[in-house]
């Protein structure tokens, strides 16, 4: 899966709408943020919560040249959470936390403008 940072470039090849409910983004509470100095790029761990239906899962994020660790907890953030757990190093990353790249292609995490419920998925 190759990923495009660059904003000129055009859109994906077009998919079908049902394509896209198979995606399943939820939102969720960062509860625990850790250092992981295991990872080959610099991450965090996250723990994120996304309330009774999923629960709490795992996610290895690629963010710390645009957050410190003492600013994720409590943060709203949005992951895919129904693609198959993932093994980075000794972490098992059980959902894809998203966002977009600013201008030095660095990760934007991707939060809702108003609050929303934990679990609520994205459409």
């Amino acid at each position: 899966m190759h990923l495009h940072h660059d904003p000129a470039a055009p859109a994906a090849s077009e998919i079908a709408f049902d394509d896209f409910l198979k995606v399943d983004i939820r939102i969720g509470t960062i509860v625990e943020a850790e250092e992981f100095p295991e990872a080959r790029k610099p991450a965090y761990r996250l723990l994120i919560d996304f309330g009774p239906g999923i629960g709490q899962k795992k996610s290895s994020a690629q963010i710390v040249a645009n957050y410190a660790l003492e600013d994720l907890r409590g943060r709203k953030v949005a992951a895919v959470v129904n693609f198959p757990p993932r093994q980075i190093g000794p972490v098992r990353s059980e959902v894809l936390t998203v966002g977009f790249p600013d201008e030095a292609g660095e990760v934007v995490l991707f939060t809702p403008d108003k609050d929303v419920p934990d679990g609520a998925r994205l459409f």
